[in-house]
């Protein structure tokens, strides 16, 4: 394929644009497409580089031996001093829950 053919074209943008229900006006909406541009043209730039078949897809450049990995921190429940003036702020709250409402489901066709 072609460069071209690897850009977010105005129209597909526009399409983007709606699925997210953004509002953008057309400066904001030139940057972000010609932003999303740059993005992919980086993308394929990495992807381009040729790697040997031996490096595993995750290496980072670091290796890490069981002798050499820092160890995993405990984790340790502190209260919040707070609790209750944040749950004062929220609109309903019942049985050490915060009730939300209902969202109602859509089948996406």
């Amino acid at each position: 394929m072609s460069e071209k053919e690897h850009i977010i074209t105005p129209e597909m943008f526009d399409h983007l644009v709606k699925l997210a229900a953004l509002e953008l006006d057309e400066e904001q909406a030139a940057y972000l497409r010609r932003e999303l541009n740059l993005q992919l043209s980086a993308i394929r730039e990495l992807a381009a580089i040729e790697l040997d078949a031996d490096i595993p897809a995750a290496l980072h450049g670091v290796p890490y031996d069981a002798g050499s990995r820092p160890p995993l921190r405990q984790d340790a429940w502190q209260a919040c001093e707070e609790a209750e003036a944040i749950m004062r702020q929220a609109p309903q709250f019942e049985s050490g829950y915060l009730v939300v409402p209902d969202i109602p489901h859509i089948t996406l066709e």
